[in-house]
Protein backbone atom coordinates (compact mmCIF):
# COMPACT_ATOMS: atom_id res chain seq x y z
CA UNK A 1 0.00 0.00 0.00
CA UNK A 2 1.47 3.37 -1.03
CA UNK A 3 1.60 6.35 1.29
CA UNK A 4 2.54 9.96 0.60
CA UNK A 5 4.76 12.51 2.32
CA UNK A 6 5.20 16.15 1.36
CA UNK A 7 8.87 16.92 0.72
CA UNK A 8 9.96 20.54 1.11
CA UNK A 9 13.69 20.94 0.73
CA UNK A 10 16.54 23.13 -0.48
CA UNK A 11 19.78 21.94 -2.10
CA UNK A 12 23.25 23.50 -2.03
CA UNK A 13 26.59 22.87 -3.70
CA UNK A 14 29.38 21.38 -1.60
CA UNK A 15 32.72 19.62 -1.86
CA UNK A 16 34.64 17.28 0.41
CA UNK A 17 36.10 20.22 2.32
CA UNK A 18 32.73 21.89 3.06
CA UNK A 19 31.93 22.35 6.75
CA UNK A 20 28.47 23.29 7.98
CA UNK A 21 28.18 26.46 10.05
CA UNK A 22 26.67 26.30 13.54
CA UNK A 23 22.94 26.56 12.99
CA UNK A 24 21.84 26.69 16.64
CA UNK A 25 20.06 29.98 17.23
CA UNK A 26 18.91 30.35 13.63
CA UNK A 27 15.17 31.02 13.63
CA UNK A 28 13.56 28.46 16.00
CA UNK A 29 16.56 26.11 16.05
CA UNK A 30 17.67 25.52 19.64
CA UNK A 31 19.98 22.55 19.09
CA UNK A 32 21.65 20.49 16.37
CA UNK A 33 21.81 16.74 17.01
CA UNK A 34 24.09 14.33 15.17
CA UNK A 35 22.06 11.53 13.56
CA UNK A 36 24.85 9.40 12.12
CA UNK A 37 25.47 8.28 8.56
CA UNK A 38 23.57 6.32 5.93
CA UNK A 39 24.58 4.56 2.75
CA UNK A 40 21.87 4.74 0.11
CA UNK A 41 21.70 2.84 -3.18
CA UNK A 42 19.06 4.08 -5.63
CA UNK A 43 18.21 3.05 -9.19
CA UNK A 44 16.15 5.63 -11.11
CA UNK A 45 13.68 4.57 -13.79
CA UNK A 46 12.43 6.46 -16.83
CA UNK A 47 11.65 5.91 -20.49
CA UNK A 48 14.63 5.80 -22.87
CA UNK A 49 13.76 9.34 -24.01
CA UNK A 50 13.51 10.52 -20.35
CA UNK A 51 9.92 11.76 -20.57
CA UNK A 52 9.53 11.71 -16.76
CA UNK A 53 12.71 13.69 -16.15
CA UNK A 54 11.46 16.30 -18.63
CA UNK A 55 8.60 17.00 -16.20
CA UNK A 56 10.66 16.87 -13.02
CA UNK A 57 9.20 13.48 -12.05
CA UNK A 58 11.43 10.82 -10.51
CA UNK A 59 10.83 7.13 -9.88
CA UNK A 60 13.46 5.24 -7.94
CA UNK A 61 14.06 1.97 -6.11
CA UNK A 62 16.20 2.69 -3.07
CA UNK A 63 17.78 0.48 -0.44
CA UNK A 64 19.48 1.64 2.74
CA UNK A 65 18.26 4.30 5.14
CA UNK A 66 15.02 4.41 7.11
CA UNK A 67 12.70 4.71 4.09
CA UNK A 68 13.92 1.95 1.78
CA UNK A 69 11.45 1.16 -0.99
CA UNK A 70 10.03 2.61 -4.19
CA UNK A 71 9.65 6.39 -4.29
CA UNK A 72 7.69 8.36 -6.89
CA UNK A 73 8.25 12.11 -6.61
CA UNK A 74 5.70 14.41 -8.24
CA UNK A 75 6.42 18.17 -8.42
CA UNK A 76 4.02 20.48 -6.58
CA UNK A 77 5.95 23.79 -6.62
CA UNK A 78 9.62 24.83 -6.78
CA UNK A 79 11.36 22.96 -3.97
CA UNK A 80 8.15 21.08 -3.07
CA UNK A 81 7.31 17.54 -4.14
CA UNK A 82 4.91 14.82 -3.09
CA UNK A 83 6.77 11.58 -2.50
CA UNK A 84 4.55 8.52 -2.94
CA UNK A 85 6.15 5.48 -1.32
CA UNK A 86 5.65 1.75 -1.78
CA UNK A 87 7.47 -1.30 -0.32
CA UNK A 88 10.48 -2.86 -2.02
CA UNK A 89 9.83 -5.20 -4.93
CA UNK A 90 11.72 -6.28 -8.02
CA UNK A 91 9.60 -4.26 -10.44
CA UNK A 92 7.78 -0.90 -10.16
CA UNK A 93 4.71 -1.39 -7.95
CA UNK A 94 1.35 -1.27 -9.80
CA UNK A 95 0.06 1.55 -7.59
CA UNK A 96 2.97 3.78 -8.65
CA UNK A 97 2.86 2.67 -12.28
CA UNK A 98 -0.81 3.69 -12.38
CA UNK A 99 0.14 7.25 -11.39
CA UNK A 100 2.42 7.41 -14.43
CA UNK A 101 0.08 5.82 -16.93
CA UNK A 102 -1.08 9.05 -18.57
CA UNK A 103 2.53 9.99 -19.26
CA UNK A 104 3.87 6.60 -20.25
CA UNK A 105 1.00 5.04 -22.22
CA UNK A 106 2.77 2.27 -24.17
CA UNK A 107 6.33 3.26 -23.33
CA UNK A 108 8.53 1.03 -21.23
CA UNK A 109 10.20 1.99 -17.96
CA UNK A 110 13.90 1.15 -17.84
CA UNK A 111 16.66 1.84 -15.30
CA UNK A 112 18.58 4.94 -16.40
CA UNK A 113 20.84 6.02 -13.53
CA UNK A 114 22.20 4.43 -10.35
CA UNK A 115 23.23 6.63 -7.44
CA UNK A 116 25.26 5.67 -4.39
CA UNK A 117 25.03 8.26 -1.62
CA UNK A 118 27.01 8.38 1.61
CA UNK A 119 24.93 10.67 3.83
CA UNK A 120 25.87 12.41 7.08
CA UNK A 121 22.76 13.68 8.86
CA UNK A 122 22.08 16.29 11.51
CA UNK A 123 18.66 17.01 13.03
CA UNK A 124 17.70 20.63 13.69
CA UNK A 125 15.60 20.73 16.87
CA UNK A 126 13.44 23.26 18.69
CA UNK A 127 13.66 24.06 22.41
CA UNK A 128 11.56 21.00 23.28
CA UNK A 129 13.77 18.66 21.26
CA UNK A 130 11.24 18.20 18.45
CA UNK A 131 12.73 17.93 14.95
CA UNK A 132 12.31 21.01 12.74
CA UNK A 133 14.36 19.86 9.77
CA UNK A 134 17.16 17.55 8.71
CA UNK A 135 20.37 18.73 7.11
CA UNK A 136 22.46 16.20 5.25
CA UNK A 137 25.85 16.35 3.59
CA UNK A 138 25.86 13.87 0.70
CA UNK A 139 28.76 12.35 -1.16
CA UNK A 140 27.23 11.08 -4.41
CA UNK A 141 28.50 8.63 -7.03
CA UNK A 142 26.42 8.31 -10.21
CA UNK A 143 26.69 6.00 -13.18
CA UNK A 144 24.54 5.06 -16.12
CA UNK A 145 22.21 2.11 -15.69
CA UNK A 146 20.94 1.89 -19.27
CA UNK A 147 21.71 2.71 -22.86
CA UNK A 148 20.75 6.16 -24.19
CA UNK A 149 17.79 6.68 -26.51
CA UNK A 150 19.92 5.93 -29.57
CA UNK A 151 20.20 2.27 -28.59
CA UNK A 152 22.93 -0.05 -27.33
CA UNK A 153 25.25 0.58 -30.28
CA UNK A 154 25.29 4.30 -29.54
CA UNK A 155 26.37 3.76 -25.94
CA UNK A 156 29.95 4.76 -25.19
CA UNK A 157 31.90 3.52 -22.20
CA UNK A 158 29.68 3.89 -19.08
CA UNK A 159 29.81 7.50 -17.91
CA UNK A 160 30.22 8.26 -14.22
CA UNK A 161 30.05 11.37 -12.06
CA UNK A 162 30.89 12.35 -8.50
CA UNK A 163 29.87 15.35 -6.41
CA UNK A 164 28.99 16.58 -2.95
CA UNK A 165 25.85 18.46 -1.98
CA UNK A 166 23.86 19.64 1.02
CA UNK A 167 20.15 18.95 1.50
CA UNK A 168 17.96 20.74 4.04
CA UNK A 169 14.53 19.12 4.35
CA UNK A 170 11.67 20.42 6.47
CA UNK A 171 10.24 18.02 9.04
CA UNK A 172 6.51 17.30 8.79
CA UNK A 173 4.33 20.33 8.14
CA UNK A 174 6.84 22.83 9.50
CA UNK A 175 7.28 26.46 8.48
CA UNK A 176 9.14 26.87 5.15
CA UNK A 177 10.47 30.15 6.55
CA UNK A 178 12.90 28.04 8.56
CA UNK A 179 14.50 26.86 5.33
CA UNK A 180 14.91 30.48 4.24
CA UNK A 181 16.68 31.33 7.49
CA UNK A 182 18.96 28.29 7.22
CA UNK A 183 19.65 29.17 3.60
CA UNK A 184 20.78 32.67 4.55
CA UNK A 185 23.15 31.22 7.14
CA UNK A 186 24.61 28.77 4.63
CA UNK A 187 25.01 31.47 1.98
CA UNK A 188 26.80 33.70 4.48
CA UNK A 189 29.21 30.80 5.09
CA UNK A 190 30.01 30.66 1.37
CA UNK A 191 27.70 27.78 0.38
CA UNK A 192 25.95 28.27 -2.98
CA UNK A 193 22.46 27.07 -3.94
CA UNK A 194 22.58 24.00 -6.19
CA UNK A 195 22.21 24.55 -9.92
CA UNK A 196 20.38 21.23 -10.41
CA UNK A 197 16.88 20.69 -9.06
CA UNK A 198 17.60 17.11 -7.97
CA UNK A 199 20.29 14.45 -7.83
CA UNK A 200 18.75 12.75 -10.83
CA UNK A 201 18.81 15.96 -12.89
CA UNK A 202 22.50 16.44 -12.13
CA UNK A 203 23.30 12.79 -12.85
CA UNK A 204 21.55 12.92 -16.23
CA UNK A 205 23.50 16.03 -17.17
CA UNK A 206 26.91 14.91 -15.93
CA UNK A 207 26.70 11.41 -17.39
CA UNK A 208 25.55 12.80 -20.75
CA UNK A 209 22.30 10.83 -20.76
CA UNK A 210 20.08 13.89 -21.10
CA UNK A 211 21.89 15.31 -24.12
CA UNK A 212 21.87 11.93 -25.87
CA UNK A 213 18.16 11.43 -25.21
CA UNK A 214 17.39 14.96 -26.42
CA UNK A 215 19.32 14.36 -29.62
CA UNK A 216 17.02 11.48 -30.44
CA UNK A 217 13.76 13.11 -29.31
CA UNK A 218 12.90 16.78 -29.14
CA UNK A 219 10.68 16.52 -26.08
CA UNK A 220 8.23 18.98 -24.60
CA UNK A 221 7.21 19.14 -20.96
CA UNK A 222 4.78 16.22 -21.37
CA UNK A 223 7.44 13.99 -22.91
CA UNK A 224 5.98 14.37 -26.41
CA UNK A 225 7.15 16.58 -29.28
CA UNK A 226 7.38 20.19 -28.22
CA UNK A 227 5.01 22.75 -29.72
CA UNK A 228 7.77 24.32 -31.74
CA UNK A 229 8.37 20.95 -33.36
CA UNK A 230 4.72 20.14 -33.98
CA UNK A 231 4.09 19.41 -37.63
CA UNK A 232 1.79 21.81 -39.40
CA UNK A 233 1.51 24.14 -36.45
CA UNK A 234 2.60 27.23 -38.32
CA UNK A 235 4.82 29.52 -36.28
CA UNK A 236 6.14 28.00 -33.07
CA UNK A 237 4.29 29.28 -30.07
CA UNK A 238 6.76 28.22 -27.44
CA UNK A 239 6.47 25.64 -24.69
CA UNK A 240 2.87 25.25 -23.67
CA UNK A 241 2.05 28.94 -23.65
CA UNK A 242 0.39 30.77 -20.78
CA UNK A 243 -3.23 31.77 -21.06
CA UNK A 244 -3.53 35.37 -22.15
CA UNK A 245 -0.04 35.51 -23.61
CA UNK A 246 0.19 35.89 -27.37
CA UNK A 247 2.81 36.89 -29.88
CA UNK A 248 2.64 39.59 -32.50
CA UNK A 249 1.91 37.94 -35.82
CA UNK A 250 0.31 34.83 -34.30
CA UNK A 251 -1.96 33.00 -36.69
CA UNK A 252 -5.34 31.62 -35.71
CA UNK A 253 -3.73 28.17 -35.74
CA UNK A 254 -1.07 29.30 -33.25
CA UNK A 255 -3.67 30.61 -30.80
CA UNK A 256 -6.08 27.69 -31.01
CA UNK A 257 -3.38 25.02 -30.88
CA UNK A 258 -1.74 26.72 -27.90
CA UNK A 259 -5.04 26.60 -26.05
CA UNK A 260 -5.66 22.98 -27.08
CA UNK A 261 -2.18 21.99 -25.92
CA UNK A 262 -2.79 23.57 -22.52
CA UNK A 263 -5.93 21.49 -22.05
CA UNK A 264 -4.30 18.23 -23.14
CA UNK A 265 -1.43 18.92 -20.81
CA UNK A 266 -3.86 19.60 -17.94
CA UNK A 267 -5.63 16.27 -18.53
CA UNK A 268 -2.34 14.38 -18.48
CA UNK A 269 -0.97 16.19 -15.43
CA UNK A 270 -4.18 15.87 -13.42
CA UNK A 271 -4.52 12.13 -14.03
CA UNK A 272 -2.33 11.12 -11.04
CA UNK A 273 -3.99 13.76 -8.83
CA UNK A 274 -7.41 12.26 -9.63
CA UNK A 275 -6.11 8.78 -8.89
CA UNK A 276 -4.80 10.06 -5.54
CA UNK A 277 -8.16 11.70 -4.80
CA UNK A 278 -6.61 15.14 -4.29
CA UNK A 279 -9.03 18.03 -3.63
CA UNK A 280 -10.56 19.64 -6.71
CA UNK A 281 -8.60 17.39 -9.09
CA UNK A 282 -11.68 15.76 -10.61
CA UNK A 283 -13.27 19.15 -11.22
CA UNK A 284 -10.16 20.59 -12.85
CA UNK A 285 -9.69 17.57 -15.11
CA UNK A 286 -13.33 17.72 -16.13
CA UNK A 287 -13.01 21.42 -16.95
CA UNK A 288 -9.98 20.71 -19.15
CA UNK A 289 -11.89 18.08 -21.12
CA UNK A 290 -14.82 20.47 -21.57
CA UNK A 291 -12.60 23.35 -22.63
CA UNK A 292 -10.90 21.23 -25.24
CA UNK A 293 -14.17 19.88 -26.63
CA UNK A 294 -15.58 23.39 -26.64
CA UNK A 295 -12.58 24.67 -28.59
CA UNK A 296 -13.12 21.95 -31.19
CA UNK A 297 -16.75 23.06 -31.58
CA UNK A 298 -16.08 26.81 -31.57
CA UNK A 299 -13.06 26.93 -33.88
CA UNK A 300 -14.25 24.79 -36.79
CA UNK A 301 -12.73 27.27 -39.26
CA UNK A 302 -9.33 26.52 -37.77
CA UNK A 303 -9.56 22.77 -37.02
CA UNK A 304 -11.04 20.17 -39.36
CA UNK A 305 -14.34 19.10 -37.85
CA UNK A 306 -14.07 15.69 -39.50
CA UNK A 307 -11.04 14.94 -37.29
CA UNK A 308 -12.09 16.70 -34.10
CA UNK A 309 -15.71 15.47 -33.99
CA UNK A 310 -14.88 11.87 -32.96
CA UNK A 311 -12.30 13.18 -30.47
CA UNK A 312 -14.95 15.50 -29.06
CA UNK A 313 -17.31 12.53 -28.63
CA UNK A 314 -14.68 10.78 -26.51
CA UNK A 315 -14.02 13.95 -24.51
CA UNK A 316 -17.74 14.22 -23.79
CA UNK A 317 -17.70 10.62 -22.55
CA UNK A 318 -14.74 11.34 -20.28
CA UNK A 319 -16.33 14.52 -18.90
CA UNK A 320 -19.49 12.53 -18.15
CA UNK A 321 -17.53 9.87 -16.29
CA UNK A 322 -15.65 12.50 -14.32
CA UNK A 323 -18.97 14.17 -13.63
CA UNK A 324 -20.30 11.17 -11.71
CA UNK A 325 -17.83 11.93 -8.91
CA UNK A 326 -17.77 15.69 -9.32
CA UNK A 327 -21.54 16.07 -9.38
CA UNK A 328 -21.78 13.96 -6.24
CA UNK A 329 -19.22 16.23 -4.52
CA UNK A 330 -21.10 19.40 -5.48
CA UNK A 331 -24.52 18.04 -4.63
CA UNK A 332 -23.43 16.56 -1.28
CA UNK A 333 -21.85 19.86 -0.25
CA UNK A 334 -24.97 21.79 -1.29
CA UNK A 335 -27.24 19.50 0.73
CA UNK A 336 -24.96 19.58 3.77
CA UNK A 337 -24.82 23.37 3.62
CA UNK A 338 -28.58 23.59 3.29
CA UNK A 339 -29.12 21.26 6.22
CA UNK A 340 -26.69 23.24 8.36
CA UNK A 341 -28.94 26.26 7.86
CA UNK A 342 -32.00 24.49 9.25
CA UNK A 343 -32.68 25.18 12.97
CA UNK A 344 -32.17 22.07 15.10
CA UNK A 345 -35.80 21.99 16.19
CA UNK A 346 -36.80 21.59 12.52
CA UNK A 347 -34.46 18.65 11.87
CA UNK A 348 -36.98 15.89 12.45
CA UNK A 349 -35.61 12.39 12.40
CA UNK A 350 -32.05 11.19 11.61
CA UNK A 351 -31.67 13.52 8.63
CA UNK A 352 -27.94 14.09 9.14
CA UNK A 353 -27.27 10.35 9.23
CA UNK A 354 -29.45 9.64 6.20
CA UNK A 355 -27.68 12.34 4.18
CA UNK A 356 -24.27 11.04 5.25
CA UNK A 357 -25.14 7.45 4.30
CA UNK A 358 -26.48 8.61 0.92
CA UNK A 359 -23.27 10.56 0.22
CA UNK A 360 -20.92 7.76 1.31
CA UNK A 361 -22.70 5.16 -0.79
CA UNK A 362 -22.66 7.41 -3.83
CA UNK A 363 -19.01 8.25 -3.25
CA UNK A 364 -17.85 4.64 -2.99
CA UNK A 365 -19.57 3.69 -6.22
CA UNK A 366 -18.46 6.82 -8.09
CA UNK A 367 -14.84 6.46 -6.95
CA UNK A 368 -14.56 2.83 -8.01
CA UNK A 369 -16.15 3.57 -11.34
CA UNK A 370 -13.82 6.48 -12.05
CA UNK A 371 -10.69 4.43 -11.31
CA UNK A 372 -11.96 1.71 -13.63
CA UNK A 373 -12.38 4.37 -16.34
CA UNK A 374 -8.84 5.68 -15.90
CA UNK A 375 -7.45 2.15 -16.14
CA UNK A 376 -9.64 1.21 -19.08
CA UNK A 377 -8.67 0.93 -22.75
CA UNK A 378 -11.08 3.63 -23.92
CA UNK A 379 -9.45 6.36 -21.80
CA UNK A 380 -5.92 5.31 -22.72
CA UNK A 381 -6.91 5.26 -26.39
CA UNK A 382 -8.21 8.82 -25.99
CA UNK A 383 -4.86 9.95 -24.58
CA UNK A 384 -3.05 8.40 -27.55
CA UNK A 385 -5.46 10.13 -29.91
CA UNK A 386 -4.85 13.49 -28.23
CA UNK A 387 -1.10 13.05 -28.61
CA UNK A 388 -1.57 12.20 -32.28
CA UNK A 389 -3.81 15.25 -32.72
CA UNK A 390 -1.05 17.54 -31.38
CA UNK A 391 1.60 15.88 -33.52
CA UNK A 392 -0.49 16.24 -36.71
CA UNK A 393 -2.96 19.11 -36.13
CA UNK A 394 -5.83 19.00 -38.66
CA UNK A 395 -5.51 22.66 -39.63
CA UNK A 396 -7.80 24.29 -42.16
CA UNK A 397 -7.00 27.20 -44.46
CA UNK A 398 -8.19 29.84 -41.96
CA UNK A 399 -5.55 28.61 -39.49
CA UNK A 400 -2.94 30.58 -41.42
CA UNK A 401 -4.85 33.88 -41.22
CA UNK A 402 -4.14 36.54 -38.59
CA UNK A 403 -5.56 35.38 -35.27
CA UNK A 404 -7.74 38.38 -34.26
CA UNK A 405 -10.15 38.32 -37.18
CA UNK A 406 -10.69 34.53 -37.03
CA UNK A 407 -11.07 34.06 -33.28
CA UNK A 408 -13.31 37.13 -32.88
CA UNK A 409 -15.69 35.66 -35.44
CA UNK A 410 -15.81 32.37 -33.53
CA UNK A 411 -16.56 34.08 -30.21
CA UNK A 412 -19.33 36.19 -31.72
CA UNK A 413 -20.86 33.15 -33.40
CA UNK A 414 -21.06 31.39 -30.03
CA UNK A 415 -22.50 34.55 -28.48
CA UNK A 416 -25.34 34.60 -31.01
CA UNK A 417 -26.13 31.00 -30.12
CA UNK A 418 -26.19 31.95 -26.43
CA UNK A 419 -28.49 34.90 -27.15
CA UNK A 420 -31.01 32.69 -28.95
CA UNK A 421 -31.08 30.17 -26.13
CA UNK A 422 -31.32 32.80 -23.41
CA UNK A 423 -34.20 34.59 -25.12
CA UNK A 424 -36.01 31.25 -25.56
CA UNK A 425 -35.49 30.35 -21.91
CA UNK A 426 -36.81 33.69 -20.68
CA UNK A 427 -39.91 33.23 -22.84
CA UNK A 428 -40.54 29.61 -21.81
CA UNK A 429 -43.42 28.82 -19.44
CA UNK A 430 -42.49 28.17 -15.82
CA UNK A 431 -41.80 24.60 -14.82
CA UNK A 432 -39.92 21.76 -16.46
CA UNK A 433 -39.87 23.38 -19.91
CA UNK A 434 -38.19 26.51 -18.58
CA UNK A 435 -35.79 24.46 -16.46
CA UNK A 436 -34.63 22.56 -19.55
CA UNK A 437 -34.36 25.77 -21.59
CA UNK A 438 -32.28 27.45 -18.88
CA UNK A 439 -29.99 24.41 -18.73
CA UNK A 440 -29.46 24.67 -22.49
CA UNK A 441 -28.63 28.36 -22.13
CA UNK A 442 -26.14 27.48 -19.41
CA UNK A 443 -24.30 25.13 -21.77
CA UNK A 444 -24.21 27.85 -24.42
CA UNK A 445 -22.86 30.37 -21.89
CA UNK A 446 -20.08 28.01 -20.91
CA UNK A 447 -19.10 27.43 -24.54
CA UNK A 448 -19.06 31.18 -25.25
CA UNK A 449 -16.96 31.83 -22.17
CA UNK A 450 -14.42 29.16 -23.13
CA UNK A 451 -14.22 30.51 -26.68
CA UNK A 452 -13.47 33.98 -25.29
CA UNK A 453 -10.82 32.59 -22.94
CA UNK A 454 -9.11 30.82 -25.84
CA UNK A 455 -9.22 34.08 -27.85
CA UNK A 456 -7.64 36.19 -25.13
CA UNK A 457 -4.04 35.93 -26.46
CA UNK A 458 -5.25 37.42 -29.75
CA UNK A 459 -7.90 39.89 -28.55
CA UNK A 460 -6.46 40.89 -25.17
CA UNK A 461 -8.47 42.74 -22.53
CA UNK A 462 -11.79 42.84 -24.44
CA UNK A 463 -11.83 39.03 -24.59
CA UNK A 464 -10.98 38.82 -20.89
CA UNK A 465 -13.86 41.15 -19.97
CA UNK A 466 -16.24 39.37 -22.34
CA UNK A 467 -15.41 36.00 -20.72
CA UNK A 468 -15.91 37.49 -17.26
CA UNK A 469 -19.36 38.88 -18.13
CA UNK A 470 -20.40 35.62 -19.75
CA UNK A 471 -19.22 33.73 -16.68
CA UNK A 472 -21.69 35.76 -14.56
CA UNK A 473 -24.52 34.58 -16.81
CA UNK A 474 -23.21 31.02 -16.56
CA UNK A 475 -23.08 31.21 -12.76
CA UNK A 476 -26.71 32.35 -12.44
CA UNK A 477 -27.83 29.60 -14.80
CA UNK A 478 -25.58 27.07 -13.07
CA UNK A 479 -26.97 27.84 -9.65
CA UNK A 480 -30.46 27.38 -11.05
CA UNK A 481 -29.56 23.99 -12.54
CA UNK A 482 -27.90 22.86 -9.30
CA UNK A 483 -31.18 23.67 -7.56
CA UNK A 484 -33.10 21.56 -10.07
CA UNK A 485 -30.80 18.58 -9.43
CA UNK A 486 -30.88 19.10 -5.65
CA UNK A 487 -34.68 19.03 -5.62
CA UNK A 488 -34.72 15.67 -7.40
CA UNK A 489 -32.41 14.19 -4.76
CA UNK A 490 -34.34 15.76 -1.88
CA UNK A 491 -37.53 14.14 -3.13
CA UNK A 492 -35.74 10.79 -3.21
CA UNK A 493 -34.42 11.25 0.32
CA UNK A 494 -37.84 12.30 1.60
CA UNK A 495 -39.39 9.20 0.06
CA UNK A 496 -36.76 6.94 1.63
CA UNK A 497 -37.28 8.60 5.02
CA UNK A 498 -41.04 8.15 4.85
CA UNK A 499 -40.71 4.51 3.86
CA UNK A 500 -38.45 3.99 6.89
CA UNK A 501 -41.03 5.61 9.16
CA UNK A 502 -38.86 8.68 9.83
CA UNK A 503 -40.94 11.35 8.12
CA UNK A 504 -39.76 13.61 5.31
CA UNK A 505 -40.53 17.02 6.78
CA UNK A 506 -36.95 18.34 6.87
CA UNK A 507 -36.18 17.23 3.32
CA UNK A 508 -39.41 18.87 2.20
CA UNK A 509 -38.34 22.06 3.91
CA UNK A 510 -35.03 22.00 2.04
CA UNK A 511 -36.91 21.32 -1.19
CA UNK A 512 -38.99 24.45 -0.64
CA UNK A 513 -35.90 26.54 -0.02
CA UNK A 514 -34.35 25.25 -3.25
CA UNK A 515 -37.52 26.18 -5.12
CA UNK A 516 -37.30 29.70 -3.74
CA UNK A 517 -33.62 29.95 -4.69
CA UNK A 518 -34.34 28.83 -8.26
CA UNK A 519 -37.11 31.42 -8.56
CA UNK A 520 -34.69 34.08 -7.32
CA UNK A 521 -32.15 33.11 -10.00
CA UNK A 522 -34.85 33.30 -12.67
CA UNK A 523 -35.70 36.83 -11.53
CA UNK A 524 -32.02 37.82 -11.55
CA UNK A 525 -31.25 36.47 -15.03
CA UNK A 526 -32.78 39.26 -17.19
CA UNK A 527 -30.68 41.97 -15.52
CA UNK A 528 -27.48 39.90 -15.63
CA UNK A 529 -28.09 39.06 -19.28
CA UNK A 530 -28.84 42.67 -20.19
CA UNK A 531 -25.49 43.80 -18.75
CA UNK A 532 -23.57 41.00 -20.45
CA UNK A 533 -25.19 41.42 -23.87
CA UNK A 534 -24.62 45.11 -24.50
CA UNK A 535 -23.60 45.86 -28.06
CA UNK A 536 -20.47 47.74 -27.00
CA UNK A 537 -19.02 44.57 -25.44
CA UNK A 538 -19.30 42.72 -28.74
CA UNK A 539 -17.98 45.67 -30.71
CA UNK A 540 -14.84 45.69 -28.55
CA UNK A 541 -13.98 42.19 -29.77
CA UNK A 542 -13.79 43.17 -33.41
CA UNK A 543 -10.21 43.75 -34.63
Amino acid sequence: MADTVREIERKYEADKTTRLPDLAGVDAIAAVAEAGTEDLDAVYYDTPDLCLAAEGITLRRRTGGKDAGWHLKLPVAPGVRDEVRAPLSDTPPPELAALLRSRLLDRELVPVVRLHTHRTVQVLQDAQGAPLAEIAVDAVRARRAAAPAGGEKAKPAPAKARWHEIEVELAGDGDPGLLDAVGRKLTAAGVRPASAASKLARALDETGLRSEASAGHEAGPDGHPSEGATKGSGKGSGKGGAAGVGKRGDTAGDVVLRYAREQVRAIIELDPAVRRDLPDSVHRMRVATRRLRSAFRSYTKVLDRGVTLPIGTELKWLATELGVERDREVLAERLRSGLAGVPRELRLGPVDARLRIWSERRRAGARDRLLDVLDGPRYLSLLRTLNAFLEEPPLRKAAGRPAPEVVAGAVLKDYRRLARRTDAALAAPAGRQRDEALHGARKAAKRTRYAAEAARPALGRPAKKFAKRTKRVQQVLGDHQDSVVARVTLRELATQAQQAGEGGFTFGLLHGREEALAADRERALPDVWRKASRRKHRAALRP
